[in-house]
């Protein structure tokens, strides 16, 4: 019965997480509740090693039909990998509970910010390119990779809108984009987790193969209705967030 649930919360979390990220917001609470006696670091291993497959497998069914900037993404792509390692470390040596406050408030802003900007998101016109976009995206990678490795919640989100707000994307290419990204940082964090010996395999690798079913449902779903969807269901998904990181935030 634990295998079901999780794999049904799998599946979802592959499905939202494919269009604007955010799986997260689904899977974890879901791993807590089923199984709330064991280790969190065995339930955030168990998530990677669920979700990375759903990314990595997003990120191929995009890049057949959206023109990925991989001379700037792949080099982005290794500074969010080498951010999540780094950031992974430092949970060990100190607490991210300061951030739990923080980030609804910041998610707010991003979510205000998308709202008054009618038009933020939905035409494709590059800010950048050559080495500037290479270095304004690694500083994503490295920021987000770091955050992701540290803290985690709402990271596919922010990539999301970063490459939306900062290096002028439209919100389906963003999420693309931010796909790729959010595989190296997901791959990095399960290499720690494996390497520690928090990820119970035999539940990650099941609810893996979810995963990749709702995400090919999400991309499907993204590709066909193009950024203005993407759009709607990213702000859509930025409020639960909000909800859900207040409430555990202030709640208790």
């Amino acid at each position: 019965m634990e295998l079901l649930i999780l794999s049904l919360a799998s599946l979802l979390a592959g499905f939202v997480d494919a269009m604007v990220g955010g799986g997260g917001l689904i899977l974890v609470p879901a791993l807590f509740a089923v199984f709330p006696g064991a280790h969190p670091a065995t339930m955030l291993g168990v998530n990677k090693g669920a979700s990375v497959w759903g990314t990595a497998v997003a990120t191929a069914q995009y890049a057949r039909r959206v023109d990925m900037r991989w001379a700037a993404l792949l080099p982005a792509a290794a500074t969010g990998f080498a951010g999540s390692l780094a950031g992974a470390w430092l949970v060990t040596v100190i607490s991210p509970g300061y951030l739990r406050k923080a980030l609804p408030f910041v998610l707010l802003a991003v979510l205000g910010y998308t709202l008054a900007k009618k038009e933020l998101g939905r035409h494709h016109t590059p800010r950048f390119s050559g080495h500037a976009e290479t270095a304004a995206a690694c500083c994503i990678g490295l920021l987000l990779g770091f955050y992701d490795g540290f803290f985690g919640p709402g990271t596919g989100s922010f990539f999301v809108f970063l490459f939306v707000r900062w290096l002028g994307y439209d919100f389906l290419n963003a999420s693309a984009s931010a796909k790729l990204l959010n595989t190296a940082t997901n791959l990095a964090a399960l290499g720690l987790f494996a390497y520690k010996g928090h990820v119970w395999w035999h539940f990650a690798l099941t609810m893996a193969v979810a995963n990749v079913a709702g995400s090919l449902l999400g991309t499907r779903l993204a590709l066909r209705h193009g950024a203005g969807f993407v759009r709607v269901v990213f702000m859509l998904v930025v409020s639960a967030l909000i909800v859900k990181t207040g409430f555990d935030a202030f709640a208790q």
